[in-house]
């Protein structure tokens, strides 16, 4: 499926440097992030839930007072 994406033009600079450091073309490079963002969604989000109770356990322990 062939889509638009609008980009600013700071997200596209950034999206040429980061393609060029990488050997990619820029399509690959959004492919590659809307991939992983899609399928390690779930994941990412718990680890950072557990992160965040765990070093915030003494502030979250104080709230539930």
């Amino acid at each position: 499926m062939a889509m638009n994406l609008r980009l600013t033009d700071n997200e596209t600079e950034a999206l040429r440097r980061r393609a060029a450091e990488e050997g990619r073309s820029m399509n690959e490079v959004v492919r590659s992030a809307i991939n992983r963002y899609v399928t390690d969604r779930d994941e990412r989000l718990n680890a950072l839930i557990t992160r965040v109770a765990s070093e915030d356990a003494e502030l979250l322990e104080r709230l539930s007072r």
